[in-house]
This record gives structure tokens, C-alpha cells and sequence, in this order.
């Protein structure tokens, strides 16, 4: 496949995400409406977590397979290892000391929740671009190899990923609009979609050029620890409101919605 066309794929696959950029701008939801609206976003982000690090782990996994067979040493082992922990230790830490770095700062009149919530909204964005870059290079590997069927299926099942991911992203944001008067204006929101969904495309052009598993594992790991990261300051978010059934219930929708949109994956043997 020309590289015109599989540009078009990562363009189409990353371009979802603005699908749920609209629910950023949503007017003072009440606290249920909020705390659900949270729960589904963390169930996403759970699932992409599961997801990244699964597909992560698959080059240190085939080591360890080859080291059983005898067909291979442990020197992967130890290099796909070592990139593996430290990507999720810099993905995980580095959010950990920005905050730090932030809440020693002065703050402004803007209300803390408003601010809290366009921090983790950035930040989620931020770990899903590097989760989408890992997507485009898969796109772009089996579009160079010809594989136009696979890549077709990669672009369904990763659109329909970044229609919930772009949710996921603006969760913060509605769930912080009654407290902060001001509004997410359309080019922030749009400015949140190009950093999640961009990756895709640059993933998608780097990936038909050349394949590296170790890359990917860096890349993966990174987006790992800064969405685990966010997860935890949602939980933070929802445990201010004591309905632990609502909480549950989202989490299963978000959960559920990442698995399903991974089987058409999957599916498409993957």
C-alpha cells in the first residue's frame, strides 16, 4: 500500500477521537450525572492500561518463549525488561513530580476544580497520544507489508478505540463544569483531539518506514504510566461521592466499551 493512502488510514483512525470532544462543554451536569460520567472514563482508561501493557509485554513474552525452546538468549530478556520498567516508571513518575512542581505554584482566581480539571484532561490526553503512536505503528507496518486487509481492520477497531478515548479525555472537564464558569472553548477541545489522535497519524507514518519492537515497547510503556497515573486522580475525583453502585456501574460500561471495540480487532487477527 502506498504511503498516501496509509497516511489517509492513520488519519481516519486518529480523527475519531473528536467524536467525544463535545461532551467537554456540557452545562453544570448534577453530581450523579458527574460521578458516572467519571466511572465510564476510568473504566476506558483501565482498559487501555490492560491493553497497552499487554502488547507491551508480547516482546518480552516471545523471549522468554525462545529461551525455553533453546532458540535464544537472555540478553532481550533483559533489554525488552529494562525498557519495559523504565517507561512505566517514567510514565508513572514523571505526572507524580509535575504535579508536585504544580502545587507548589501560586494559584489563580479560576476555581482549583476547573484548573484540576483541565490538568488531568491534558494529561490523559498526553497518555493517549503515546498509546496511539504504538496503534499507528502497527497500522503502518502492515500497510507496508501489504497486509491491506489487516490494516482496514486496525483502522475500525482503533477508530471505534479513539471515539472512547476522546471520552475518556473530556470526562474531567464535564465532570469540573459546575464548579469553573468559563467553558472549554471548540479550539481547546480541538487542540486536546490533536494531542491524543495525532500520535496515530505520526505512528502510522514512522511504522511504514521501519518496524521496532523495542519502540513500541517504550512508547507503550510510557503511555502506561501516565494513564495509570490519571486513573488514580479520578478515583481520587470519585470517591468525594459516596455512591459506590454508580461508580461500579460505570467502570463495567467503560470497561465493556474497551473490550468490545478490541474485539473487532481482534477479529480481524490481529
Amino acid at each position: 500500500m502506498t504511503l498516501g493512502r496509509t497516511l489517509l488510514l492513520g488519519a481516519i483512525a486518529g480523527g475519531t477521537i473528536v467524536l467525544g470532544m463535545p461532551l467537554g462543554r456540557l452545562r453544570k451536569p448534577v453530581p450523579l450525572v458527574r460521578l458516572a460520567l467519571n466511572a465510564v472514563a476510568i473504566g476506558v482508561l483501565l482498559f487501555l492500561v490492560w491493553d497497552v501493557l499487554s502488547h507491551a509485554y508480547a516482546p518480552i513474552d516471545a523471549a522468554l518463549a525462545k529461551v525455553h525452546e533453546h532458540t535464544g538468549g537472555l540478553a532481550p530478556i533483559w533489554g525488552y525488561g529494562s525498557l519495559f520498567a523504565g517507561g512505566l516508571a517514567v510514565g508513572l513518575m514523571s505526572l507524580v513530580y509535575y504535579e508536585r512542581i504544580l502545587a507548589r505554584r501560586p494559584h489563580k482566581e479560576e476555581s482549583d476544580a476547573g484548573a484540576a480539571g483541565r490538568r488531568l484532561a491534558l494529561m490523559i490526553a498526553i497518555g493517549i497520544g503515546l498509546h496511539n503512536f504504538g496503534e499507528g505503528l502497527a497500522i503502518g507496518g502492515s500497510a507496508a507489508r501489504n497486509e491491506i486487509g489487516l490494516a482496514t481492520i486496525l483502522v475500525i477497531g482503533f477508530g471505534l478505540h479513539n471515539a472512547t478515548e476522546g471520552f475518556g479525555i473530556t470526562a474531567p472537564l464535564a465532570a469540573s463544569a459546575g464548579e469553573d464558569r468559563k467553558r472549554p472553548s471548540w479550539l481547546y477541545l480541538l487542540g486536546l483531539a490533536a494531542i491524543g489522535g495525532g500520535p496515530t497519524f505520526i505512528g502510522t507514518w514512522v511504522g511504514h518506514s521501519f518496524t521496532s519492537d523495542a519502540l513500541s515497547v517504550i512508547f507503550l510503556t510510557l503511555a502506561a504510566g501516565s494513564i495509570l497515573y490519571v486513573v488514580i486522580q479520578l478515583l481520587g475525583m470519585a470517591a468525594r461521592i459516596n455512591r459506590r453502585d454508580i461508580l461500579g456501574w460505570g467502570l463495567l460500561l467503560g470497561l465493556m466499551a474497551g473490550f468490545v471495540t478490541d474485539f473487532v480487532v481482534t477479529a480481524g487477527g490481529a
